[in-house]
C-alpha cells in the first residue's frame, strides 16, 4: 500500500462516517444540542468538512470547495468565507443549520478534491515542509494526519450526539 492509498483510505472513512451520521436526520435532530454549549451533529460535520477543505486546499495550492463550488452561498452563513468554525461561540454554532443533503453534498465535494490531490502524492512529498510557524516545522505528512485525526474526533462526537437521539 502506498502512502497515497493509505491516506485515501483514511479520508474514505471520514466521508463514509459523515454520510452515515447525518443520514435520515431532520433539522431538529441535526441541530439538537445535548447541553447548552454542546455542538450538534450539523455543526460538527460542517466543521470537519471545513477543516479538511481549508487545510487540504492550502497544502495542495487549490481553491477551497467552499467558495469554488458555491457552498458558501448555499449554506448562507453570516461568517467570513475563511471561517472554519475555530473559536465559534454558542450563538455561532446555533447558526449552522443545513439539511442532511447539503451537509453530505459539501462533505463529498471536499472528499473528491482531497482524493484528487492524494492521487498524485509520492512518498517524498510527505516530507515537504508546509508550515514553518511551528517547531519543528510541519510536513505535508504531519498536516494530513492531523486533518484525519481532527476529522475523526469530530465525527466520533457527531456519532455520539446521534446516538443520544436514538437515531
Amino acid at each position: 500500500m502506498t502512502p497515497a492509498e493509505l491516506l485515501t483510505d483514511a479520508f474514505e472513512r471520514i466521508v463514509e462516517g459523515g454520510r452515515a451520521v447525518v443520514d435520515g436526520l431532520d433539522e431538529d435532530q441535526l441541530t439538537h444540542r445535548p447541553g447548552p454549549e454542546a455542538n450538534p451533529v450539523a455543526w460538527l460535520v460542517w466543521h470537519l468538512a471545513r477543516v479538511q477543505d481549508d487545510h487540504v486546499a492550502d497544502v495542495a495550492g487549490r481553491t477551497q470547495v467552499w467558495t469554488e463550488e458555491g457552498f458558501q452561498e448555499r449554506f448562507d452563513l453570516p461568517f467570513d468565507e475563511s471561517d472554519i468554525g475555530f473559536g465559534h461561540n454558542t450563538e455561532d454554532v446555533a447558526r449552522v443549520r443545513p439539511d442532511a443533503g447539503l451537509l453530505t453534498a459539501y462533505l463529498e465535494a471536499v472528499h473528491a478534491q482531497t482524493v484528487a490531490f492524494l492521487a498524485d502524492l509520492s512518498e517524498e512529498d510527505l516530507d515537504r515542509v508546509v508550515d514553518e510557524r511551528w517547531d519543528p516545522p510541519v510536513t505535508l505528512g504531519a498536516r494530513l494526519v492531523s486533518v484525519v485525526n481532527d476529522d475523526a474526533q469530530h465525527l466520533g462526537q457527531a456519532a455520539y450526539v446521534r446516538g443520544l437521539l436514538g437515531a
